[in-house]
């Protein structure tokens, strides 16, 4: 089991920006961050590979990076011109393979005022 520790929540404004961070104890083929606001199930926000590539939510497309540093065991979300809509729990993910639901970090909190 992999074990993933998420930081770099919390509260800004909207049109801010923030970075969030995942430490992850063995990095898997796909690493992802998804979310869950309030009432709604945990979607995809966006996902890379070991071989660099990149899949993004549409509504994040522009907005959002993702990046991985496999030497560091990290995979950081870069989030820029945040909105309201972008508020919740954002977790790690770290996946074997596509068939795969992967391993689960303890999610870290974004509140995105407007």
């Amino acid at each position: 089991q992999v074990q993933l520790v998420e930081s770099g929540g919390g509260l800004v404004q909207a049109g801010g920006s923030l970075r969030l961070s995942c430490a992850a104890s063995i990095m898997r083929f796909i690493m992802g961050w998804y979310r869950q606001a309030p009432g709604k199930p945990r979607e995809l926000v966006a996902s890379i590979t070991n071989g660099g590539a990149t899949n993004y939510a549409d509504s994040v497309k522009g907005r959002f990076t993702i990046s991985r540093d496999n030497a560091k065991n990290a995979v950081d979300l870069q989030m820029s011109s945040l909105k309201p809509e972008d508020t919740g729990i954002y977790y790690c993910n770290a996946r074997a393979s596509l068939k795969s639901t992967g391993d689960w970090g303890q999610g870290t909190q974004v509140t995105v005022s407007s």
